[in-house]
């Protein structure tokens, strides 16, 4: 394939694949795989930023079961020259060396900031920008906890997986319908807008985690991006140089 016809970047977020309030899974990661397979020909860049798994734990020597189609097609682009990076989001946050190895991606936890095509983009899942609560911030922690993920690992999955998935379940909420935003008063924008006080050179800043489709100028040549979910908006971004679109997918 001619990589020198590849010159967009993409991102996406929230797909939580494998949860358990999806009614077909198996269709559901299909459709991720043929928006995966169409922007191979085009893809420089493909930015995962975050909860793409519901759940994620990797043990020493075993890997949770499930995800053989997206597995194959993230590794069919990364093999292909797509540079593919990962941001451990709120629930898939055990991720260590099985799919950086496997995949041959970068996994990054927190926060980048990254010159693309000449432009600042300031990337995060989101989870942890801003003001958190005291309870969310323990937590977040406790997760990132190296002695409690060797507790955890300890306990026979089993029991850990049902656990998780109905935390992770339970910690999402039901909801009759897509996560509505809730404009300036989005917590991204007050952070953005104080962020860019002391780090004025960002053109994008692009979240996940809320579950929200937003595009919004928030200053002079910078704009707050969320790029939805794959539960209701089937959405993500692209970047082609010179603008960021938001899209949704119709595969």
């Amino acid at each position: 394939m001619d990589t020198d016809s590849r010159s967009l970047t993409y991102f996406i977020s929230d797909l939580h694949l494998g949860a358990l309030t999806m009614d077909n899974p198996l269709d559901y990661e299909r459709r991720v795989v043929r928006f995966l397979r169409s922007i191979k020909p085009t893809a420089k860049r493909l930015y995962l930023l975050g909860d793409v798994l519901d759940y994620w734990y990797e043990y020493r020597t075993v890997v949770p079961r499930g995800f053989t189609r997206f597995f194959g097609a993230l590794a069919d682009l990364a093999d292909s020259g797509v540079e593919v990076t990962w941001f451990i989001g709120n629930h898939d946050i055990w991720i260590f060396d099985y799919l950086p190895a496997e995949i041959g991606m970068r996994v990054v936890d927190g926060v980048e900031v990254t010159e693309i095509d000449g432009r600042r983009f300031f990337l995060s899942h989101g989870d942890g920008v801003g003001k958190l609560s005291p309870g969310f911030r323990f937590i977040r922690s406790l997760f990132r906890n190296r002695f409690c993920q060797f507790l955890f690992s300890s306990i026979h999955p089993r029991w850990t997986v049902p656990f998780a998935h109905r935390w992770s379940a339970s910690s999402r909420g039901v909801c009759d319908g897509p996560a509505r935003s809730k404009g300036e008063a989005e917590p991204y924008v007050a952070f953005a807008r104080e962020y860019l006080k002391t780090h004025p050179h960002i053109d994008y800043f692009i979240f996940g985690h809320r579950h929200i489709l937003m595009d919004m100028e928030i200053a002079p040549k910078s704009k707050l991006v969320v790029l939805g979910d794959w539960i209701y908006h089937f959405s993500y971004a692209v970047w082609d140089g010179n603008e960021l679109f938001l899209k949704k997918f119709e595969g």
